[in-house]
Formats: C-alpha cells, structure tokens, sequence
C-alpha cells in the first residue's frame, strides 16, 4: 500500500456497525471510500454515509454506499477526512476546495472526526504552506475583502481553473486566500468569524479527536 492507502486503511478500524459515516473529499478520502464500501460489503455492515460534496456523493453512489442527504441528518457517528495542513495540536487547515460549509458542518455534528493524510500535511503553524481560505458572499465583496486585509497580511480572490473570473464555491460564493501574521489562532478564527460577509472559514480548531499519518510506510496517530 501507497500512503494514502494506509491512512485509509487504517481509519477502516473506527467504523462500528449501525452507525452514519461522514465522507470527505479528496484523493485520500477517495479511496477511504472505496475501502469502506469493501469493509460494508464483506461483512454484511448496516452503515449510512452522507457526504461533504457533491463529488464525494457520486462516488458514495458509484461504489454502492447508501446514501443520505446532509439535510435529513442531525448527528454522524463519525467523519472522516483529509486536510490541507495538520499541526502536532490536531489544528487542521481545510478548504482548498469549495465545500467549506459543508465540511464544517460534518465535523462539528460528528461524535468523531479522524483527519488522515501523508506526514507533508503536518506543519508547526497554520498556514505555513498554504494561504487560510475565507468563503465570502458575494454581496458587497469588495468591503469584506477590504475589512479582511486590516488583519491580513495578503489577501486575494481566488481564481477559476481558467484564470478568466473568480472561483465560485458550492453555494455561490466567492473565495479569498489569506497570509496572516498571528500569535492566537483562536483569536484569529473569531476575528476573521466576525467580519460582516465572511460565510466560513478553513481552520477546524478544537473539532477533529484523531489524525492518521504516513511516513514511508509506517503509521503514526495524533491524538486529541
């Protein structure tokens, strides 16, 4: 097995039976998903999944995953997910896609949220490789931006695979991709949180119980 096999494998262990299992997106939770509709099939589990995206759907659908929608759901038993940066504190960056909401939603009502991916995620400092993503609204974009950039170091709007107009997120939205120069992450996710416009952000504080990391083929588990 790769890595990310490893990972996926490894989180297979947290699955119980009669339970609803939060999908991620991702090459890493693409093949969590597979695993898991193997795991479900060879024995015989009575498990429910709903998903973090529409792309994550269909391959709960493809891979014959019952599935329910993320509005007939109150609580999940567990989530699992990859993540953009992972630090020793189980601080998680997420967002370099477009689902941020629905993300957030999914492992704030999961009872367990497992972050897996290969140890180039894990970082001492959020946003050590990648810019912080803020989902804004795209009413008046240009004032959030500009009330964002008084507590950013940099600040822009993300841009369309063209390179022809801004990215556009699952629900309409436009995306900025933020450097912050910080000492209290938790005061920057209320600080950001705060600003009229902003709809979600990509810092997952205090929200995932466990992440699943490989090295080289070994394994290794940060826990809460």
């Amino acid at each position: 097995m790769n890595d990310k096999e490893l990972v996926a494998y490894a989180a297979l262990d947290y699955i119980e039976d009669n339970s609803i299992i939060g999908l991620g997106t991702g090459s890493t939770a693409n093949i969590f998903i597979k695993m898991l509709a193997g795991k479900i099939s060879k024995e015989s589990l009575n498990i429910s999944v709903v998903a973090s995206s529409v792309i994550s759907q269909k391959k709960a659908n493809d891979a014959g995953l019952k599935y329910i929608s993320i509005d007939q759901v109150t609580s999940i038993d567990l989530y699992v997910d990859g993540a953009d940066e992972i630090t020793q504190n189980l601080e998680i960056l997420k967002g370099r896609g477009f689902d941020l909401i629905r993300e957030k939603l999914l492992a704030q009502m999961s009872k367990k949220f497992i972050v897996i991916g290969d140890n180039s995620k894990i970082v001492s400092k959020i946003g050590q490789n990648y810019f912080i993503p803020i989902e804004i609204t795209p009413i008046a974009w240009k004032i959030t931006k500009i009330l964002i950039e008084k507590i950013a170091k940099k600040c822009i709007v993300r841009e369309n695979m063209e390179k022809n107009a801004f990215a556009i997120s699952s629900y309409g939205n436009f995306v900025l991709d933020c450097e912050f120069n910080y000492s209290e992450l938790d005061t920057l996710a209320k600080e950001i949180a705060n600003t009229p416009g902003v709809f979600e952000h990509g810092l997952f504080l205090n929200l995932a119980s466990l992440a699943i990391v490989s090295n080289n083929g070994q394994i290794k588990k940060i826990l809460k």
